[in-house]
């Protein structure tokens, strides 16, 4: 019997493995649909397996990372002629980011429930902007090893590199996280609210990315009401909606892109997809912890008030005549 759970147990650990690495060879090639030439390089604004890796480790923690490491050398190999030691390199660059993201996420105490602010901050700031400098690093670093890439192009293609894999976490590890606590609507559910707010995310997206007005501010009100309303689970499918939609038109130059170069096209992608993705994480985050304070403290005070009657003094039990007691004769 133990030998039997044992096995079962690697076996579920190895259907894990080649599930990730299948979800990121996949990710990576819709990725690569919309790809952006920096430089003689190729490029993504959004890179979304870097958002599964760091999910995924955050589920099922660092007994997962071959998954990674399988998947990534797929999505290189593909890219490339075929298996070499420089491709092997980026690989490692590219799953060592996530890594690191995890770990660093571990040691200050991230919670997957992302009801805090510091939860926030941390995934912004530990797991995007600080972790994915390893891989921007990484590979950037070995095509200019190999000669792919001139020495005086490496912080062009850096900073592209950089910014599509930390707004791969920004934008896929939230929305991925919310899927755990997702449940059958009941209902009492807000339906129509939340179909209203569907419909309005998506045109005011698509006018905001695809008019020639300069219309982007038009997302953030959205955002707002997403997050006030529904937290995350609101405000990070709407972020990766708009996400997407805005490099799609940045990919095909329309709306406010039309008309820049590359590399403004990247710069421009960069910030909105930033400033999207802090909105609704962070708004988010803020909302719900304000909730959960509200409802402690409101059963902390359900609590006191119970105890306050339980110790409060019972009236005396009722004489039985008006007047004193009479003495005996």
């Amino acid at each position: 019997m133990i030998r039997s759970d044992e096995t079962r147990r690697r076996a579920v650990i190895v259907l894990q493995m080649l599930g990730i690495a299948a979800a990121y060879y996949a990710s990576g090639r819709l990725g690569l649909l919309r790809p952006v030439g920096v430089e003689n390089s190729v490029v993504t604004p959004l890179w979304p397996p870097s958002g599964i890796a760091v999910a995924s480790l955050l589920y099922l923690g660092l007994r997962i990372w071959p998954g990674i490491a399988v998947g990534a050398l797929a999505t290189v190999i593909s890219m490339s002629s075929g298996f070499s030691f420089w491709g092997l390199a980026v690989a490692a660059g590219s799953t060592l980011a996530p890594l690191c993201s995890f770990l660093a996420l571990r040691a200050v105490g991230f919670r997957m429930e992302l009801d805090r602010l510091r939860d926030g901050v941390v995934l912004v700031f530990l797991g995007a902007m600080a972790g994915m400098l390893i891989s921007a690093t990484v590979g950037t670093g070995v095509q200019t090893l190999s000669g792919a890439l001139p020495a005086a192009q490496f912080w062009q293609v850096w900073s592209a590199w950089w910014a599509g894999d930390a707004m791969g976490v920004l934008m896929v590890t939230p929305l991925l996280l919310v899927l755990r606590k997702v449940r059958m609507p009941g209902l009492d559910d807000r339906w129509v609210e939340a179909l209203a707010l569907t419909v309005v995310a998506a045109g005011a997206t698509i006018i905001a990315t695809r008019s020639t007005l300069s219309m982007i501010y038009l997302l953030f009100p959205v955002l707002i009401w997403a997050a006030l309303r529904f937290q995350l689970a609101g405000s990070a499918p709407c972020a990766f909606l708009m996400s997407v939609m805005a490099v799609i038109a940045g990919t095909d130059r329309v709306g406010p892109f039309a008309g820049h170069s590359v590399l403004e096209i990247m710069l421009n992608l960069c910030i909105l997809n930033g400033c999207v993705a802090l909105t609704a994480l962070l708004l988010a985050a803020i909302v719900t912890e304000h909730n959960n304070i509200r409802h402690e403290t409101e059963v902390a005070c359900e609590e006191l008030a119970a105890l306050v009657e339980e110790l409060a003094p019972r009236p005396s039990a009722e004489r039985g005549s008006d007047g004193p007691p009479s003495g005996r004769a």
